[in-house]
């Protein structure tokens, strides 16, 4: 099961917030699909995920996207998602 709480930032406040649930098992080719269903739920635009974007989710549990990372204009400084499975 995967479980991601996403959340868009303006300095210290959250704008939004989300948890995403799918029944699928993680895996790092999923995480695009899974990060295209969360903006999607958010109403903002999918942002240009790298392969660095991908390492920190797997390594660290979560990453972060910011301004430049999205090619549409976007109303929030930061983009995290963080992971959210009950261990």
């Amino acid at each position: 099961m995967v479980r991601i709480w996403a959340r868009t930032m303006n300095d210290t406040k959250i704008t939004r917030s989300y948890i995403y649930e799918s029944i699928d098992n993680f895996s790092e080719d999923k995480l695009r699909l899974h990060i295209e269903k969360i903006c999607h739920e958010l109403d903002i635009p999918t942002p240009m995920i790298l392969k660095s974007h991908i390492t920190s989710y797997v390594d660290f549990n979560n990453c972060t996207f910011t301004k430049s990372d999205f090619v549409e204009y976007v109303d929030f400084e930061k983009f995290i998602l963080e992971n959210a499975t009950l261990s």
